[in-house]
């Protein structure tokens, strides 16, 4: 509904779509004679401080005795002293502004309302990253409100073109997403891209940035993710200087950063803080964990239970000398085994923190050690379990470990039913179900195919990185024209 000059009708119009919205405070005065001024705005979301001196004050003193005419025009031109004030002229703008924090003014006679930005939304302040710890680097992390994560990147890139744009999601939640990208290194075709799938996303609610990444993605049905979460604000920075393109969603501590390929996952931001042969090391164990996380389980059944004889002869006579009083066969030991310990990591997460590492104690060591003594599982058993978790804390994104966990049953069950010829047709399906997902355009296995498109270049900074002085190309995500980042010398 538009607004008309009757100040009752808009009124009864906005009365009727805020009805019983309890946190809705109505405050109504008269200024300039007999003429009536009501202001709105949410409790709790709001500046107090503000609305008494900047709003509150300055109507009520200084224009008591002026004529009733243009008083609204002239408190946005000359006397509400607050950064942001703008004209509204209909209701869905007044619901939003008020529920967005601001405060909105409607005087009888005119046909617009002044929205005054007085958001101060409660938070938990900037906190130490969580799931992607570094030992040498910056410490803190994005949190629930979008305005203090835009800070947090901005503050890293103090250049007139790095870009945001504020897009809606959710059409009752009304989420604000901020889309930033550097004007100068991202590919138009990726921008326009993106926008269009942010412009027509069409769901009832948008509560997180998984809902956002989910509905982004091109392959929904695939268990890899093809868009990238963080909460570092250092490492969506340097993915904005990659000629990526990053979401902040309000309410959620986490970006999202797009194109993604499987080299930008088991990349972490301490990568870049250290000397590089350390990093090229860690990345190497790294590539390596995450193959034994997906393999391991199943080579042990078909080593143990079809290919015996591969295995050196006194390790098999002594996983068959632990195995002669166990009930369960190897399948359904190392089953019962990586189902355990899914078990205890998710115990582990919905703890408390005190009492989730007292549980990791208790369940990998003494329920392992009771559940061998109990002769349920051999220790060989136990180990390899152990071991491909282990492997899964070593990969420094979370969406990719998830990833792994569930191929890893994949290999299980084919390994269990054609040993070792089961173990190498599991990972060609998985490797060929890799190489047909994309992100945005870019091959998911990028630089390990096709990295010919950008003259070989990327390979300096994936599975092993170069010396920064070395690294003076940006990878494929950007603009052709502008993957120089640095001058030859």
């Amino acid at each position: 509904m538009q607004l008309t000059k009757n100040l009752e009708q808009n009124m009864a119009a906005i009365n009727e779509a805020l009805r019983d919205c309890g946190d809705v405070v109505q405050r109504e005065f008269r200024v300039g004679g007999n003429g009536k001024l009501v202001m709105l705005y949410a409790d709790n979301f709001v500046d107090l401080e503000a609305i008494r001196e900047s709003i509150l004050e300055t109507v009520m003193l200084d224009y008591q005795n002026g004529k009733r005419e243009g008083i609204l025009q002239s408190l946005l031109e000359e006397a509400i002293a607050i950064s942001e004030v703008r004209k509204i002229t209909t209701v869905a703008e007044i619901c939003d502004a008020v529920f967005w924090g601001d405060t909105v003014l409607l005087m009888d006679g005119n046909e617009f309302a002044l929205q005054a930005t007085t958001k101060k939304f409660p938070n938990r302040g900037v906190s130490k990253a969580e799931t992607e710890v570094v030992v040498q680097g910056p410490k803190d992390a994005f949190m629930e409100v979008m305005a203090f994560n835009i800070v947090l990147t901005r503050r890293r890139i103090r250049d007139p073109k790095l870009k945001l744009k504020r897009k809606k999601a959710g059409r009752r939640s009304r989420t604000d997403i901020a889309l930033m990208y550097m004007e100068d290194l991202v590919r138009p075709e990726l921008l326009r891209k993106v926008e269009q799938q942010l412009d027509n996303m069409d769901l009832d609610a948008v509560l997180d940035s998984g809902a956002v990444e989910q509905l982004l993605e091109n392959r929904q049905f695939s268990p890899f993710p093809q868009l990238q979460m963080t909460e570092r604000p250092d490492k969506t920075a340097s993915a904005l200087l990659e000629g990526r393109v990053a979401l902040l969603v309000d309410n959620t501590p986490y970006a999202i950063l797009l194109p993604a390929t499987l080299n930008t996952f088991l990349q972490a931001a301490e990568d870049y803080y250290e000397r590089w042969e350390i990093m090229s090391f860690i990345r190497l164990i790294r590539f390596g964990a995450a193959f034994l996380a997906v393999a391991l389980p199943g080579l042990y059944i078909a080593f143990s239970v079809y290919h015996p004889q591969l295995m050196p002869t006194a390790l098999a006579l002594k996983i068959a000398a632990t195995r002669a009083t166990i009930p369960f066969s190897v399948i359904g030991e190392v089953l019962i085994m990586e189902l355990a310990f899914e078990l205890l990591r998710e115990a582990g997460i919905r703890l408390p923190s005190p009492v989730s590492s007292t549980i990791g104690i208790v369940g990998g060591i003494i329920i392992g050690s009771a559940a061998v003594e109990a002769g349920i599982v051999s220790p060989a058993v136990v180990i390899v379990a152990a071991l491909t978790g282990i492997c899964t804390f070593v990969i420094p994104n979370v969406s990719i470990v998830s990833a792994i966990r569930i191929s890893k049953y994949l290999v299980i069950l084919l390994a269990s039913l054609f040993g070792i010829f089961g173990v190498w047709a599991a990972l060609l399906l998985l490797l060929a179900h890799l190489a047909s997902l994309t992100s945005y355009g870019i091959p998911y296995l990028y630089p390990f195919c096709s990295s010919s498109v950008n003259d070989d270049v990327d390979w300096e900074d994936s599975i092993f990185r170069l010396p920064l002085s070395k690294m003076k190309r940006r990878p494929i995500f950007a603009k052709p024209a502008e993957r120089k980042r640095k001058e030859d010398e």
